[in-house]
């Protein structure tokens, strides 16, 4: 089960479960509730009539005397009273007077005239002068047939000469009790359904930031540029830029130890070089000749040496993004110009030809001028080295989806299939064709200034043959 499925039903059975409680707990205490108001309700009318009764009762003419008028006068009226949502349309309560003996003596209903109803709670705790009161099912399966009797007793002073029940069904209060329970359920369900979309924002809204952070660590991990994601909260923010701080001190570490490792295996063989030909440049009946090519070779290791170093130092302050200065505007053609000025005696002196297909004048963009120049010369560099005598190197530019693409075409041997996943690994190079090798660095500055400009580099074989290299450029 994954993390967002994991919060919503873990948030859900929460609220869910505290709503189903609460809700039970109303819905069960509507009915009592209601019961209750209309207990307390007749308690008043029970004595209010028994104080309407006394003298009919003890002067024995309770059954046709003036009170068993005014409840057959009760009786007969009709009524239509909308009760909030309740319409009211019968008259329900039901009288019933027994005598000091619980025999009755009056019935509203005439049903139980001459009854004993001694035994019944109502009547019989009365009459003991305790509060006195029953509900009875009319029929025993049937809760909703149940009615409510509520007793008061009739005085003659302090003397009890009888009881005065009043009954009301429950039926003719149900229809109040049902649609409370219903308006409960009802909103109940309407809260549970807000509180789980709340729920699912909440849910969505905080595994997005996980998932942002998530992608994060897995941008981190796979070596890919990225920015440590916001928002979510503080607490995540806070994760975050510790991560995005944890990340920065792993990779300066693992730089520091990738970079030594490889400047150490790339300055073993001039140094193993330069340590050979020392010591045969010590020997003092060495020839001349012999001499001087040895000390050729000792230069020629020292530039290399210096070559490596450099370039190594120009790769570092790029890729800890000091490499971009200032950005200016740069006419295209103007920087062609200078990239080729500056290698034309190479290319003299190898027979190679320039084909300059830019424009002299047209396409500006907005960079550092100094690392394009770096990136290109190292492109053309590479061509050079590996162009053969008397070919042509062809450079074009193209517009095309909001970016600039300097393109550069060699007649070389092409790449071998097995160089390709690895052109733009630190220190990795293949031999020229006079079997000298270069720093292996060229690529790896010239992609990271393509990166520093929001572009690439791409370095493929040519259909007709050779090597294009295409540096890409975002432009502003």
């Amino acid at each position: 089960m994954n993390l967002p499925l994991r919060i919503l039903l873990g948030y859900f059975l929460i609220v869910g479960l505290a709503a189903f409680f609460v809700l039970r707990i109303f819905v069960g205490e509507v009915q009592p509730s209601v019961r209750e108001t209309i207990e307390e309700t007749m308690v008043d009318s029970a004595n209010l009539l028994a104080a309407m009764a006394v003298d009919d009762l003890r002067a024995g003419r309770i059954g046709d005397g003036a009170f068993a008028q005014h409840i057959a006068e009760y009786r007969q009226r009709g009524i239509n009273a909308p009760i909030w949502h309740f319409r009211k349309t019968t008259l329900d309560f039901r009288v019933t007077i027994t005598d000091a003996q619980g025999i009755v003596r009056y019935d509203s209903d005439n049903r139980a005239v001459g009854a004993d109803h001694s035994r019944w709670n109502d009547v019989y705790r009365t009459l003991r002068g305790e509060y006195g009161a029953r509900s009875t099912r009319d029929d025993p399966d049937d809760d909703a047939s149940s009615v409510f009797y509520v007793a008061a007793p009739v005085r003659d002073g302090e003397r009890i000469i009888g009881v005065l029940t009043l009954a009301k069904p429950v039926r003719t209060v149900q229809p109040i009790i049902e649609r409370s329970e219903q308006t409960i359920v009802r909103n109940g369900v309407w809260l549970l359904g807000g509180s789980a979309l709340i729920g699912l924002l909440v849910t969505l809204w905080l595994t997005g930031s996980i998932r942002r952070l998530r992608n994060y660590a897995r941008a981190v991990a796979a070596g890919e540029a990225a920015t440590p994601p916001t928002g979510g909260g503080q607490e995540l923010s806070d994760l975050a830029r510790a991560m995005d701080a944890m990340r920065q001190k792993l990779e300066g570490k693992q730089y520091v130890e990738q970079t030594v490792q490889a400047l150490t295996h790339e300055l073993k063989s001039p140094l193993a070089a330069l340590r050979g030909a020392g010591e045969i440049l010590a020997e003092p009946e060495l020839p001349v000749a012999e001499r001087q090519r040895f000390a050729r070779h000792v230069q020629e290791q020292g530039a290399r040496m210096l070559a490596c170093v450099e370039r190594m130092l120009s790769l570092s302050k790029l890729e800890a993004g000091r490499g971009l200065g200032e950005a200016e505007t740069i006419d295209t053609g103007e920087l062609i110009a200078d990239l080729l000025r500056v290698r034309q005696a190479r290319a003299d002196a190898a027979g190679i030809r320039f084909e300059d297909c830019v424009p002299e004048a047209g396409i500006t963009l907005r960079g550092d001028r100094e690392r394009l120049l770096l990136a290109l010369g190292n492109l053309l560099d590479n061509a050079l080295d590996h162009a053969p005598t008397a070919s042509t190197i062809s450079l074009a530019l193209q517009q095309a989806d909001g970016q600039l693409v300097f393109s550069i075409r060699d007649q070389g041997p092409g790449i071998p299939d097995y160089a390709l996943p690895h052109l733009f690994e630190r220190f990795y190079g293949l031999p020229r064709p006079d079997g000298s090798k270069g720093s292996g660095l060229g690529l790896a500055i010239a992609q990271e200034v393509a990166r520093l400009h929001g572009g690439s580099v791409r370095l493929a074989n040519h259909a007709a043959g050779g090597v294009e290299a295409c540096l890409r450029i975002t432009v502003n």
